[in-house]
């Protein structure tokens, strides 16, 4: 048997672990707790030349969600508020969730508002648009 001799010095320190604890980092996790990332698929039809975007969106309503388009990004917003409560044998259960989301994405150049077709049941939003607008005139641009 043998014995090892450690050093005060070999030890991590633990001193990192409050820091972190109150840091920047851990102030923006509890921050980002009321918002949450629903899933996006994106689906090609060549045929149609459509591209279907689908957010799962449990749980929200069409007036809950926003969509708005600027310098050609569709950006897909929402915010929910649910409460629960139940009284039981002299007691009173109550639980409420909220949360915010934001999700944007690049449309094809040329694509016009009134293409972006959306609809939205059962909790899913689609939105539709053409894969690709109309072609933009090539220009060239003379080197003075």
């Amino acid at each position: 048997m043998s014995l090892t001799h450690y050093l005060f010095n070999d030890y991590p320190p633990f001193d990192h672990f409050f820091d972190d604890m109150f840091s920047n980092r851990a102030m923006r996790q509890s921050q980002q707790l009321d918002m949450f990332r629903p899933r996006m698929d994106i689906r090609h039809d060549e045929k149609a030349n459509t591209v279907t975007v689908m957010f799962d969106l449990p749980g929200l309503r069409k007036e809950d969600v926003t969509i708005d388009i600027h310098d050609n990004i569709l950006n897909v917003s929402g915010e929910t508020e649910e409460s629960v409560q139940r009284d039981e044998e002299g007691y009173t259960h109550r639980e409420r969730k909220c949360g915010r989301f934001s999700r944007s994405l690049s449309l094809p150049q040329g694509t016009k508002n009134e293409d972006i077709k959306a609809t939205m049941a059962n909790g899913v939003l689609e939105v539709t648009f053409p894969r690709s607008g109309p072609e933009a005139a090539r220009s060239r641009i003379t080197i003075t």
